[in-house]
């Protein structure tokens, strides 16, 4: 019961907010969805820590059509406890949050907006709710798409600005591409198993490993074919390279938007996607090496945009991109358990950078350029403390290599990050990726820390009456940032060991059964763990007929990480340098920034300066905007306007004109001659007209 009041509670929040407030009022509306959130979370809290076994719940029969059957299940294991806490803890205090943040919204002067806002945000919590307790993909499906339309709304919730409108529109435009490549992975996935319930598909995986699929007039291996298409699908979600360009534009929305959906739950639903599919993943290899690559490639590019943006909030959008590569680098080498560990710590510290961040924005009267503030931390202190703790979480501040009772010191994203850095290196061999993301790491603290002092340190910039004026934010908005800091600073420490320490007890929390084999000791002195400890046990043979693949179980547990999948294992007995590396590079980034923006605050300008182009590139992000303007939007405005001009107006309105204009009215002329007024000329025609009837008549009749 408590999951079926999890899922609908911010249904029915929205319902009420937004055909009910004329009843209840605008308060009204924002009390009963804020409260209908913390409930939902407070379940969802009790969920987590009281699942023992996984179980699926069923709601009702949905889709009957040939062989496909598809019921509206809620699927309770652990990783869909882990997005419930996600997204319900995030989104309760989002709403507690925006009751202050949009109390007096300049964009609706007079107008009754709030009820509106809070049923769209109730509304996207639901769609995503939804999309987390699938038990099939095609309720995923229906959350995927639910959750674009919620986000389409709360993109272009400033409806009166262009700018919002265009945001919007890009985000929907640009995450139907990949939601294109997902649903062409459903569908390839019922074509090769008749079914597309997770179990089915899972257990049918070894089947699609050894059979070809020919899609584009090529053969390919169906596992890493469908495991790609269902890839496109995370990239539109996740804002990985090439479709990321709508992420920083949809900070056009207002400030608890970009920490509800771009910060802690929309962006991450890509990631669960590949977790949840891990049984596929770990049968297509090609697959989840370009997964890899593109995820480092994503961390490394959205970092160097970072560096030079001015905007505060699209500063952490980058993060929130770079952030995002890093997660999928870890389910690509087959360490799920690892993005999911990073996708829990940053919804923490990502949620209250953004809501810190709207927190100055609130105070400097919707001032959002960094250039003009400065020396702002006595005027905003909680605001100060709450985004300091987020930087020295997302920067990975910690103690390297020391453990107290067993488990490393440290923020949330110095325990999760690390996991990922060194799972990197074990799962590449310290190529590629792992080298990425120390650099990434790097820049994430160069242009985290440039965020703090431009914005809380040195000299007043930009307009006084403003600085004057500027003030803490309201205790409802103050609140949340003090519960996410909590999270930001234990989240990692007391869960480090169920998603990336000790084998036996991650394999008890994601209910995956054991598979033990002795490991060699360790190099590095440390008690090494059996090596596929925390694998699967083998399933059967499996053959490669489709019928007797599907009478094979699917693998237990949330997650599933094949017998030779030792990657969790290399990274533990990883060396000691790159288990320092990322903390090295958090050290040069907060130099090279404080002596930047605090000690030498003249030296940016000067480097820009001197390296106009590279500033230039950055600034304009890799200039994929302008790139997709020529490729796509131009020659699309002029398909449209040859259509429209040669297609609609000279072709089709010629034509009907020409009938309209000539042809009928010289009929009509014709006609109107006929038109003598003498009888007999009437009765000449009627005869001929006879004549020529019977005469056809005989010809027929003759003609048989």
């Amino acid at each position: 019961m408590a999951a079926q009041i999890v899922l609908f509670a911010p249904l029915i929040g929205a319902l009420i907010a937004g055909f009910g407030h004329r009843v209840i009022g605008d308060k009204g509306a924002q009390v009963v969805t804020t409260a209908l959130l913390f409930l939902a979370a407070a379940l969802s809290w009790s969920i987590f820590f009281g699942l023992e076994e996984p179980q699926t719940v069923h709601l009702m029969n949905w889709v009957q059509s040939g062989s496909l059957t598809v019921d509206w299940s809620i699927r309770l294991d652990r990783l869909t406890a882990i997005m419930l806490i996600v997204v319900t803890t995030v989104s309760s205090l989002v709403h507690l949050y925006s009751m202050g943040y949009m109390a007096h919204d300049p964009q609706f002067e007079g107008e009754s907006y709030r009820p509106r806002f809070f049923a769209y945000l109730s509304f996207f919590t639901f769609t995503m709710l939804t999309l987390v307790t699938s038990d099939n993909l095609l309720q995923m499906f229906f959350g995927w798409e639910g959750v674009g339309v919620a986000s389409y709304l709360l993109i272009g919730f400033y409806y009166k600005k262009p700018s919002a409108n265009a945001a919007a529109i890009k985000a929907f435009v640009v995450n139907r591409v990949g939601d294109f490549g997902f649903a062409l992975g459903i569908f390839g996935l019922f074509y090769m198993t008749d079914s597309i319930r997770f179990d089915d598909v899972f257990a049918a995986v070894p089947m699609l490993a050894e059979k070809n699929i020919t899609f584009l007039w090529t053969e390919w291996n169906a596992a890493n074919l469908l495991a790609f298409l269902l890839f496109v699908g995370a990239m539109g979600k996740s804002a990985q390279l090439f479709l990321h360009t709508w992420l920083p534009d949809a900070m056009e929305g207002p400030t608890p938007v970009s920490a509800l959906i771009h910060a802690a739950t929309m962006v991450t639903a890509g990631v669960f996607l590949v977790c949840r599919m891990s049984p596929l993943m770990e049968h297509a290899p090609e697959a989840t090496a370009f997964i890899t690559f593109l995820g480092a490639t994503t961390a490394f590019v959205a970092a160097t945009i970072g560096l030079v943006q001015n905007d505060i909030k699209r500063v952490i959008a980058y993060s929130t991109m770079s952030q995002l590569g890093y997660m999928f680098v870890a389910a690509g080498v087959g360490v799920y358990s690892v993005a999911m560990f990073h996708l829990f710590t940053h919804a923490f510290f990502k949620a209250m950078l953004f809501l810190g961040a709207g927190s100055v924005i609130h105070g400097m009267h919707h001032e959002q350029d960094m250039r003009n503030y400065g020396n702002l931390r006595k005027k905003l202190p909680v605001t100060f403390w709450a985004m300091m703790i987020g930087t020295l979480a997302i920067t990975g501040v910690g103690i390297p290599l020391i453990t107290f009772g067993g488990l490393p010191i440290g923020f949330a994203g110095f325990l999760s990050k690390d996991a990922i850095i060194e799972s990197a290196y074990a799962g590449t061999s310290g190529g590629y990726a792992f080298w990425m993301l120390v650099i990434a790491a790097l820049f994430t603290s160069f242009y985290s820390w440039r965020l703090m002092f431009m914005t809380f340190y040195g000299k007043q910039r930009g307009d006084k009456h403003t600085h004057d004026q500027a003030h803490e934010s309201p205790l409802v908005m103050t609140i949340p940032l003090g519960v996410l800091a909590l999270g930001s600073i234990f989240a990692g420490m007391i869960w480090y060991g169920s998603f990336f320490g000790d084998h036996h007890k991650l394999n008890h929390f994601f209910g995956i059964e054991s598979h033990e084999v002795a490991a060699a000791p360790a190099a590095d002195g440390h008690d090494a763990a059996p090596a596929d400890d925390h694998a699967p046990a083998a399933t059967a043979d499996h053959g490669t007929d489709h019928g007797e693949a599907m009478t094979h179980a699917a693998p237990m547990g949330a997650i599933y990480m094949a017998p030779d999948n030792h990657v969790i294992d290399d990274a533990h007995h990883s060396p000691k340098w790159v288990k320092v590396s990322p903390f090295i590079a958090m050290v040069i980034g907060f130099i090279v920034a404080f002596w930047f923006y605090v000690v030498n605050t003249s030296l940016p300008k000067r480097l820009a300066a001197t390296f106009p182009f590279v500033y230039q590139f950055l600034l304009n992000k890799w200039y994929f905007d302008e790139i997709y303007d020529v490729l796509f939007v131009k020659p699309a405005f002029a398909i449209g306007r040859f259509l429209w001009k040669r297609g609609d107006t000279q072709t089709i309105d010629g034509f009907l004109n020409g009938v309209a204009m000539g042809i009928v009215p010289w009929f009509t002329k014709m006609a109107g001659r006929a038109q003598s007024g003498y009888v007999f000329t009437y009765a000449f025609a009627m005869i001929i007209g006879i004549v020529a009837l019977v005469s056809l008549m005989l010809l027929n009749g003759g003609s048989h």
